[in-house]
């Protein structure tokens, strides 16, 4: 191959003066014609540019690879999953327990304590049972004698969980004779029912 073919397929890389070290060379360089060559990249003062240029470039920062996150073992999975449903259950009770369903009342019965009447000046013991869903709150209520006399309008705290609420009227008696008479409780709330029971005072002595 000849001198002059092997300056015709030459490709020139030009470096900045700080890679040069050592004697300058004798040896006549070969003539390149001047162009306005734009640079394929900048590298610190090294600008590689011509037709010739393959190399691969370097990236102009550090490649940094990203750890994998970290693997959560089954075991762990579990261990929370379990402790979110117990967490849901214990919320659902205690919000069932707050804004659940209201007081119902289902059934009302009113019975004296003594089936016979009260004998000479004595009480009768009104018993009115009220039976309820078990969900706490107020009975409003007034009792209603066949005397023409009623109660004031009463109320009775219901616990949670008790399904059975007991009111008590006292109707006291005296003197000679016999007399009919009936009890009446009106429950005024929640809902609103009646219940009476009849019984007779009897004096003869």
């Amino acid at each position: 191959m000849s001198d002059s073919d092997s300056d015709s397929d030459y490709s020139a890389t030009v470096l900045g003066s700080h890679w040069f070290s050592g004697p300058q060379q004798t040896r006549p360089q070969p003539q390149v014609p001047h162009q306005e060559a734009v640079p394929d990249r900048v590298e610190g003062s090294v600008l590689r540019f011509g037709p010739g240029v393959t190399a691969a470039m370097p990236a102009p920062f550090p490649v940094v690879a990203e750890p994998a996150p970290p693997r959560r073992r089954r075991g762990e999975w579990r261990r929370y999953t379990l402790a979110a449903v117990i967490l849901l259950v214990v919320l659902g009770y205690l919000a069932w327990q707050r804004y659940g369903p209201a007081l119902e009342v289902r059934d009302v019965t009113v019975a004296t304590a003594d089936p016979q009447g009260p004998g000479c000046d004595s009480t009768a013991d009104v018993v009115a049972v009220v039976r309820t869903n078990g969900r706490p709150g107020t009975l409003t209520y007034r009792w209603v004698r066949s005397d023409g006399t009623q109660s004031e309008q009463l109320t009775e705290r219901v616990p949670r969980g008790r399904k059975e609420a007991r009111l008590h009227l006292l109707w006291t008696f005296q003197g000679r004779g016999t007399y009919g008479a009936e009890a009446k409780l009106q429950l005024v709330s929640p809902g609103q029912r009646t219940a009476a029971t009849q019984f007779t005072y009897r004096c003869a002595g």
